[in-house]
């Protein structure tokens, strides 16, 4: 077995599983439910992983995993007016109010 991704954002995970699961490999996710138990856990103990059960299809999977992330609409961007990094479900620099693909005149 080998540990392919992890990440705090339940839907991201789910992403991956789909993904995973559409093209028929193998995997098993750990900790899916333990979020209830930070406190007792720390929270990053307690993210959910998606690990493939046959290590063979580790290059595709890792590659699934590699144009999900470059494809999400919700990777951060950087601003065009004045360069501060913002989370990817903002349109709008939380900066400058730039918008996004707006004419810089």
């Amino acid at each position: 077995m080998v540990h392919l991704f992890s990440h705090q954002d339940p839907f991201l995970i789910q992403q991956v599983c789909d993904a995973l699961e559409s093209r028929g490999i193998p995997f098993w996710v750990k900790n899916r439910y333990a979020g209830g138990a930070v406190g007792e856990l720390s929270p990053l103990d307690s993210w959910p992983e998606v690990w493939l059960t046959d290590d063979e299809w580790l290059q595709r999977a890792q590659r699934l995993v590699d144009d999900l992330n470059t494809a999400s609409p919700l990777a951060p961007w950087v601003c065009d007016e004045c360069g501060e990094e913002n989370g990817g479900a903002f349109e709008v620099c939380w900066q400058c109010a730039h918008v996004i693909g707006a004419d810089p005149s």
